[in-house]
């Protein structure tokens, strides 16, 4: 007979067999889980976008592991499951981590949610997954809602290809130098944005990567879902005015062959390959990336390592 694993610093304890959740009224009963380390995709607004394999899963496990409990509790309430709780995240992994994994060498059940959506994207689950599969313990995806997905699919801009890049860096010049990077993608771009900068990261959107449709998801799948659809130029121009209350999901379509990148993003293009390649190979690689002519970007290029060098800096040869 299983053994009940030694108690850890939760939140909520239930009955062993208060194993339950709710469904449109319907009270349902879940089977005991299965030991291991459940990965369960929660809903990204919309309580009521969650599967109901997810929700066995929930109501099953033996402690839930959460970046916030006052966030997973609602969805729990929501569905009638006692749930036990344990906080997760980013500040606190390493403490805890070696709890879960403990958790798991004793045959116990884990499910790893994160605040919205599927666990690992933009959360701290990756080290636990990794250890937990080091050590041998079964690891399990319970597939569901995916802001990344969910944006890429309503934005209205080709999915056959796509890079998703996460947030970029919070400072002006580090986020234009990642953006310089991104330009060289051809593949359908997926950005997250936080409210208070998503109008000034437009702008560096529209300046760097030139002319491309793109798309603002706002509040995906919430009450006040909002979609714009756009060029860059434009949604940059109307930055000003955007709602910026809210969780932004930003989706750039892949280079246009027949566009040609501003001089100013250029400049920036120029000045991040001349810092990592010889002046021959950053030309060729501005040529291919900005739809300019080479005499032109050949130009420009010695006139940035002209500057470069009255100034006593290095540049390759």
């Amino acid at each position: 007979m299983r053994t009940k694993p030694a108690p850890i610093n939760t939140e909520s304890a239930r009955e062993p067999d208060g194993r339950s959740f709710s469904v449109a009224g319907e009270l349902l009963t879940a089977p005991r889980a299965e030991a291991g380390l459940h990965l369960v995709a929660t809903p990204i607004g919309n309580l009521g976008d969650i599967t109901l394999r997810a929700l066995q899963t929930l109501a099953a496990v033996d402690l839930i592991a959460c970046e916030d409990t006052r966030i997973t509790r609602r969805l729990m309430e929501r569905y009638g499951i006692a749930a036990e709780l344990m906080l997760y995240h980013e500040h606190n992994a390493a403490a805890v981590r070696p709890k879960i994994l403990e958790h798991l060498a004793q045959g116990g059940s884990v499910a790893l949610v994160s605040d919205a959506g599927t666990p690992l994207i933009s959360d701290p689950g990756f080290k636990l997954v990794r250890e937990a599969a080091a050590a041998g313990y079964k690891v399990t995806a319970l597939p569901g809602p995916s802001s990344v997905l969910t944006a890429l699919s309503v934005s209205a801009l080709p999915t056959d290809r796509f890079f998703f890049e996460g947030f970029l860096p919070a400072k002006r010049a580090a986020r234009r130098s990642r953006l310089s990077g991104l330009a060289r993608i051809d593949a359908t771009l997926v950005l997250f944005e936080s409210g208070n900068r998503v109008q000034e990261t437009l702008a560096d959107l529209a300046e760097i990567l030139g002319a491309r449709e793109a798309a603002i998801c706002r509040e995906l799948t919430k009450l006040y879902e909002e979609v714009v659809r756009a060029p860059l130029a434009e949604l940059a121009a109307r930055a000003g005015g955007i709602e910026t209350r809210g969780e932004f999901v930003l989706v750039i379509g892949p280079p246009q062959t027949d566009a040609q990148m501003t001089a100013a993003a250029l400049d920036d293009l120029l000045r991040d390959e001349l810092e990592r390649h010889s002046v021959k190979d950053a030309v060729a690689h501005a040529v291919e990336l900005s739809g300019r002519p080479r005499r032109e970007i050949y130009a420009r290029a010695l006139e940035l390592v002209r500057e470069t060098t009255a100034r006593g800096d290095h540049v390759r040869e």
